[in-house]
């Protein structure tokens, strides 16, 4: 799954500085695009649309729009990992014909399941118009389709219209949205920023079916994975469930906003929290770039050369190669990551007083970048967990998140509003110290877990 790694890689090898700058400009909108679109698109249709409608209107979007983003990828969770370990079975099999039918398999199965949900919760549970309802439903559908399609961006080696896609459809949601603010309001704008997911989805996927040309056939196969893989399935489901549930817990909070359509939310920490996951662009950028890429050859020569029948003293030294590797990437992402959290919490003050954020958030949001610090790095041991097929290993360390960040969160909660942010930055401090003595442990042993553990014929 890291082919475009690879093709933005050769472009930052280049020996000029354009290189550089293309090729992790590409790599952050692969890795982050739809957080990206989202913050971009979000932030100038508040900038501007402020002027066009009034506040009640851009609350009622934003509050649809987080709600939206947070229930479909926290419900996507299973369907997204699974899709991903079949997508990825294909592509080292080399028989990748029945890619465009499993993403149409997955799509049906994702949309459909959620439907039972979502449909009732806008049509019954909230105080909705009819037609701002079903603009929320549409977009629900929308971002829950590119969590999909973007399982498929990291397969591909079309850097460039992946690039090209999500900044024609940031472009067009803002002027769609503004355009329409002025005559429909909150409808008009979630039909606008609707317009703008639409482009980015049709484009998506129709790189995606240029790049596995094949005829529909047989789309429902990937369903056996999740039998087989059920423990991957429910880490996927619990990842994304605690990345939200200190959102949901602080939801709960005295300061919380209930809104006239019973929507319920917390924009201070909501803000502050979007803001402090900004931070780690640049870290997911160059681990697709170099740190993925150069694992994965190490990854794939101790592999090969098992299959090759090599011998002990080169299977020892390729598994030396592996963790040096790893040892250079950790080292590498936390001193980048540091700097960055750092730097950013120095002049966070100024900052908000430049942008005009709310001082409340300042607090909130220095915490939640430390938060982000940790919770980059435990994204990026679990993606080395899950390389060497340690699925019940990831299981565990996502279900410790989950406890962890909604327990201490409410423990925050509970200890009032100068502790808020407290719960999500120790969560994920705690959870990547576990996280990262378990993937230590286990790729010391790297040889014996090939050879013994899984190894179905012992």
């Amino acid at each position: 799954m890291a082919g475009i790694g690879f093709a933005l890689r050769r472009l930052t090898n280049r020996d000029d500085l354009l290189g550089i700058v293309q090729g992790y400009t590409h790599s952050a909108i692969v890795s982050s695009g739809p957080w990206l679109f989202t913050i971009l698109a979000v932030g100038s249709i508040n900038m501007f649309g402020i002027y066009l409608t009034d506040l009640g209107e851009l609350t009622g979007f934003r509050v649809i729009l987080i709600y939206n983003f947070a229930f479909s990828l926290a419900f996507s969770g299973p369907v997204l990992l699974v899709a991903t370990r079949y997508l990825a079975d294909m592509i080292f099999k080399k028989e990748v014909e029945e890619a465009p039918g499993m993403l149409l398999g997955a799509m049906c199965l994702l949309l459909g399941s959620q439907a039972i949900i979502i449909v009732p919760a806008y049509l019954l549970l909230f105080d909705l118009p009819p037609d701002l309802a079903a603009a929320a439903i549409v977009n629900y559908f929308l971002v829950t389709a590119i969590w999909l399609v973007n399982v498929f961006l990291t397969a591909l080696k079309d850097y460039r219209s992946v690039t090209l896609a999500f900044l024609v459809g940031m472009v067009v949601a803002g002027a769609a949205a503004l355009g329409l603010a002025q005559y429909l309001g909150a409808v008009g704008i979630t039909i606008g920023f609707n317009l703008g997911l639409a482009v980015i989805f049709f484009a998506l996927i129709a790189r995606v079916f240029a790049e596995y040309p094949y005829r529909i056939m047989r789309p429902w196969r990937f369903l056996g994975y999740f039998r087989k893989y059920w423990d991957l399935a429910l880490a996927g489901l619990a990842y994304n469930l605690a990345i939200w549930v200190d959102k949901w817990v602080m939801w709960c909070a005295p300061e919380r906003e209930v809104t006239d359509a019973n929507f319920v939310s917390f924009p201070i920490y909501d803000g502050a929290m979007f803001l402090a996951y900004l931070t780690i662009i640049p870290a997911m950028a160059i681990f697709i770039v170099n740190i993925e890429t150069r694992f994965f050859e190490h990854y794939q020569r101790f592999y090969r050369d098992i299959e090759h029948h090599a011998n002990y003293a080169r299977i020892e030294n390729n598994h030396s190669n592996i963790i040096q590797s790893l040892l250079m990437a950790s080292r590498n992402v936390i001193v980048l990551q540091f700097c960055i959290a750092i730097t950013v919490i120095l002049v966070a003050g100024q900052l908000f007083e430049l942008l005009s954020i709310p001082p409340l958030q300042l607090g909130i949001f220095r915490f939640g970048v430390l938060g982000a610090l940790f919770h980059v790095l435990l994204m990026f041991v679990g993606i080395v967990l899950a390389y060497f097929d340690l699925r019940k290993t990831m299981l565990l360390v996502q279900v410790v998140y989950l406890v962890l960040n909604g327990g201490l969160s409410w423990v925050t909660l509970e200890l009032g509003f100068a502790w808020y942010g407290y719960g999500y930055f120790l969560a994920s401090l705690l959870t990547f110290v576990l996280a990262y003595a378990l993937c230590v442990w286990n790729v010391g042993r790297l040889p014996f877990l090939t050879f013994v553990r899984n190894n179905s014929s012992v």
